[in-house]
């Protein structure tokens, strides 16, 4: 079947998703019928770091037991075709036999983890918007199938930019919660090997927040969400080396607010590598407006203009401070309106931080009246 028709096929079922778990549903449905499999993971990532964020579909896989194991693997091991260089490939899925040339064994990821699951071949993509990923996918074939074809990878690859700019309109601001009395960051302890050790009161609150998903059990009294888990591996493979990228992700609770969830490494004695610490804590209003301006589909200069104007700046003053002129300002202002559905500079505002947990209401309101008020 052609890509086109394929490919048609496939965004019916997207474009009509209520929210991203349903879009991952809908997807692995359709494209099975054109590209069979047995397994498959689809897992949301943050924009700015690539990281896996809720929500996540694992389907046939058991209870998802080996998630940890995979991420593990993914962060911390050398594979073959990791997400981290799919994400900047020019073409953004690939087989692992078609990889290693029908020697899957060459990938520490099959040999510790998919041979003994009886996975014969893995096809794996980031669904991505220029540069920016919104999701992973990987399908497994099992039971002595053939590999995945150049023409399933191919069909799966052009489904990325798609998939990817249906999946970030799901970060928009919902019209569903007020703002909510947050509890104070919260604070997770792994040792060097990775075990949690130690849980403040206010994590455990975050943590109650979070949807439902992959989760490892600890010794603390709770299981810790996948997500909150690669968070701390990322943190771990920074400090060995094998990533320059951010141990930072953003994740969406139940009620429709936004968390984000950092982690570093500390050093320990001697500099041998120490415990883990994780911060989870309501998202900040910078960080949340620029992922809702990235989910509207601004470009980067459409973004500076935004931000410009959350702090109250005249056209002319944002056309001094980004050294273009007043009327390109103008030009990018009237598309920003377009893309986030707005026609004045307060509404603008609000909506960006509509995400109440960002800032409180009246602070809000400020900075939009203030907004109002600056002559275009």
């Amino acid at each position: 079947m052609p890509d086109a028709r394929g490919h048609a096929q496939v965004l019916s079922g997207a474009e009509r998703a209520t929210d991203a778990l349903d879009l991952f549903s809908r997807t692995s449905a359709k494209l099975g019928r054109l590209v069979p499999f047995d397994s498959a993971v689809w897992a949301a990532t943050d924009p700015e770091t690539g990281l896996i964020t809720a929500p996540m579909l694992v389907e046939n896989m058991g209870s998802g037991a080996g998630c940890a194991d995979y991420w593990e693997s993914e962060l911390l091991e050398e594979n073959v075709v990791p997400f981290r260089d799919l994400a900047r490939a020019a073409v953004p899925a690939a087989g692992l036999r078609a990889a290693t040339g029908d020697l899957p064994g060459r990938s520490s990821r099959f040999r510790r983890l998919l041979e003994s699951q009886g996975v014969d071949d893995e096809l794996r993509a980031v669904l991505r918007v220029g540069d920016r990923p919104w999701a992973v996918v990987s399908l497994f074939r099992r039971g002595g199938g053939a590999a995945f074809g150049p023409a399933e990878t191919s069909l799966l690859a052009g489904l990325s930019g798609p998939l990817a700019a249906c999946l970030r309109r799901f970060a928009r601001p919902s019209a569903s919660g007020g703002r909510i009395d947050a509890p104070a960051p919260g604070l997770v302890l792994f040792d060097p090997s990775g075990e949690p050790t130690s849980i403040n009161e206010e994590a455990r609150q975050h943590l109650s927040r979070l949807p439902d998903g992959p989760s490892i059990p600890s010794q603390l009294g709770l299981r810790l969400p996948i997500w909150v888990v690669a968070t701390a591996l990322q943190a771990r493979a920074i400090a060995r080396g094998r990533d320059r990228g951010g141990a930072r992700v953003r994740i969406r609770t139940v009620d429709g607010h936004w968390l984000t969830c950092h982690a570093s490494c500390l050093s320990g004695p001697a500099g041998r590598p120490g415990p883990v610490a994780l911060v989870i804590e309501p998202a900040a209003a910078a960080d949340l407006a620029a992922l809702i301006a990235e989910a509207y589909g601004l470009t980067p200069r459409e973004l500076e203009i935004t931000q410009l104007i959350t702090r109250g700046l005249p056209t002319t003053e944002i056309a001094a401070e980004l050294f273009i002129s007043p009327h390109t300002v103008r030009d990018h202002l009237k598309a920003v309106f377009g893309k986030v559905e707005v026609s004045s500079r307060g509404e603008l505002v609000a909506r960006l931080f509509a995400e109440h947990n960002a800032r409180p209401a009246s602070a809000v309101a400020a900075v939009r009246r203030r907004a109002e008020q600056v002559p275009a």
